[in-house]
This record gives C-alpha cells, sequence and structure tokens, in this order.
C-alpha cells in the first residue's frame, strides 16, 4: 500500500477540499485503518462549516483527531469506519469504528479504534458516536418506566435518543419536529410523531423532554411541554447563536429545570463505573439494532464531499447521518 492518503479540510470558512496526508508508519501499538465509510453529523459539522464555533469553546469543541484550528483550516470529524490493514494480529483485517476525521486511511494508537460487532453493518456502524451520545443523555436524564417523553428535534441525535427510549418499558416517547417528513423517521423508530403546532396536544405533561433542535423555539417548546418540576435535557450544541427563551410563564411556579449533556465525558451517574471506551463500546452493540438504519439518509463519494457539505451545511440537501464512501467496501 501507498503511503499518502487524502482527507478533506475546511479550508475557510463555507469552503472544503481534499488534501494529500503523508502516511507515517504505525508504531507497535498502532494501526493503520483504511476506511469504508465516514458519516456527517450535520448539526455539528454545519456549524463548524460555517464557523460557528465561539472562539472561547474553540478547545473544548476539538474533535479528538481534528487536525488545524477553528474556524480554519481545520480537518473535522469523527464517525469513521474502516479495515486495519497493519497493526497487532488480534485487529488485522477486522473492521473497527473510530471518532476519525473525512480521510481514507490514518494511522492511530489501538487504544483508539472499537472492533465493529458482528451483525452491525460497516455503514450503519457510522453512527457510533451519535449512539454514544444518546447513552450518554439518557444516563444524565434516567427516564423511569412508564415516563411521558418529548424529544423535540429529530436530527440525527435526536432519532437516536428516541430510539433508545423506546427500548425502555411502557415509556412515551414523542418525536416532535417542524419538518414533516420526519414522520416516516419516527414511524422507523417505533415512536409517535407530532408538528411543533400539534405537540401540546400529543406530548404535553412530558415528565422530561430532550431537546435537540439547536434553535430557541425548540428549547422553548421542550419547555413548555413539561409537567410540573420536569426537566429539559438539552443536548443542542448552538456556536455562536443566541438563544432567546420566555422564562414568565410556568418555568418558576412550575420548578422547570433546564440542563446540558454532552459526550465530552462520562455521565456523573456512570462515571465511577463505565470508561469512555465502555460507552462507545456499549453504543457499538445497541446499533445491532436494523431500525437506527432510518437515520442514514444518502451516500456521497468521498471525492465529492467538497461539493456535498456546503449543501449539507445550508439545509438545501436534507439529511440525518449522510455517508460518504470511500470506495473500499
Amino acid at each position: 500500500m501507498g503511503d499518502e492518503a487524502f482527507a478533506f479540510w475546511l479550508r475557510v470558512p463555507g469552503a472544503g477540499e481534499i488534501r494529500p496526508e503523508r502516511l507515517r508508519a504505525p508504531g507497535p501499538d498502532e494501526v493503520l485503518v483504511r476506511t469504508l465509510y465516514s458519516g456527517v453529523s450535520r448539526a455539528s459539522e454545519a456549524l463548524v462549516f460555517r464557523g460557528g464555533v465561539q472562539a472561547g469553546q474553540r478547545d473544548a469543541m476539538r474533535a479528538p483527531f481534528q487536525d488545524g484550528h477553528f474556524p480554519g483550516p481545520v480537518k473535522y470529524g469523527y464517525l469513521n469506519v474502516g479495515v486495519v490493514e497493519q497493526g497487532p494480529p488480534e485487529l488485522l483485517g477486522r473492521t473497527v469504528f473510530c471518532l476519525f476525521p473525512h480521510q481514507s486511511a490514518y494511522v492511530v494508537p489501538a487504544s483508539a479504534v472499537l472492533v465493529v460487532p458482528d451483525g452491525v453493518p460497516a455503514r450503519r456502524a457510522v453512527l457510533a458516536g451519535t449512539v454514544e451520545t444518546a447513552v450518554n443523555a439518557l444516563w444524565d436524564a434516567a427516564p423511569l418506566v412508564g415516563d411521558s417523553v418529548a424529544v423535540v428535534g429529530a436530527g440525527m441525535v435526536g432519532c437516536a435518543v428516541a430510539r433508545l427510549l423506546n427500548r425502555i418499558p411502557a415509556v412515551q416517547a414523542t418525536l416532535v419536529d417542524t419538518d414533516p417528513g420526519k414522520a416516516a423517521v419516527a414511524q422507523a423508530l417505533g415512536v409517535r410523531f407530532a408538528l411543533p403546532g400539534a405537540a401540546p396536544a400529543a406530548a404535553a405533561g412530558a415528565d422530561l423532554a430532550f431537546h435537540a433542535s439547536g434553535t430557541s423555539a425548540g428549547l422553548q417548546l421542550a419547555l413548555d411541554l413539561l409537567a410540573p418540576e420536569g426537566s429539559v435535557v438539552d443536548l443542542s450544541w448552538y456556536g455562536d447563536a443566541p438563544v432567546r427563551l420566555s422564562l414568565g410563564g410556568a418555568f418558576h411556579s412550575g420548578r422547570l429545570a433546564i440542563r446540558s449533556s454532552q459526550v465530552g465525558a462520562v455521565a456523573p451517574a456512570r462515571r465511577r463505573n463505565r470508561s469512555t471506551g465502555q460507552r462507545l463500546a456499549l453504543a457499538l452493540d445497541l446499533l445491532r439494532d436494523p431500525a437506527f438504519d432510518a437515520l442514514l439518509t444518502g451516500t456521497t463519494p468521498f471525492h465529492e464531499l467538497p461539493a456535498v457539505m456546503p449543501r449539507l451545511a445550508d439545509g438545501s440537501l436534507p439529511a440525518l447521518c449522510h455517508v460518504i464512501s470511500y470506495g473500499n467496501g
């Protein structure tokens, strides 16, 4: 094999390009991975593509194997599935997931990859990072058997949360989104669907709400759907966009709460006995569920990514997880 790979870089906000990358030989505890698929995590990558990462959050929001700096040039991404071509014998030839950007091949520590379980197709496995975020959110929120739960925002993370909620006995989950086309996704995930205007009738009095729309209106709706003493778990990354809320209604009288959840650290409720590696391994195992295929909404060859990313960022190409194919499968 050659010693050169190709990677997608954001040159400046709004303009990406594919650049050659020189690969070094892997060391004794490293692997060389040839990429099969990567996934575009649309909300966060669109924000990065637009240059919307706040200056004060640029270090906190770095991806594990990011190269360069916000706002650019930067190599960003974290949903990558490939085959190990060099490395320890137990990993050779295995399909693995890694939190690596869009790149045709790469060298990382062997500890940075997880073997994709049998029964999980390589294409579906790109969702591991998204399902990991959903797992952490449920650990943060601790929904109970029989709860009524609203999930506002039917993007990748919101849909993953909804599917995991569906596996808790007697939980009534409603996925709320402004796009009526998301009703078909909700059906595939086994949960109810409502447009924002109909959400009060479908999901009012929720014990718990997850917010993943990335908008002030979505966060306000999540609050408005809560029963007294209910909580919103906010999964949105707003970047430099301001958030405006009206808290003069039931927020104080109903003792409502808003708390954040993010994937950078294991949720406090499980931090004592779960590592980030164990959390990611759990996410990969959960992807045996074929219902998650509903989140894979299109595929593009890697060489077309510079032309496709602007369309994903501005919404002219609708997508949940858009898959990038490297032609090695």
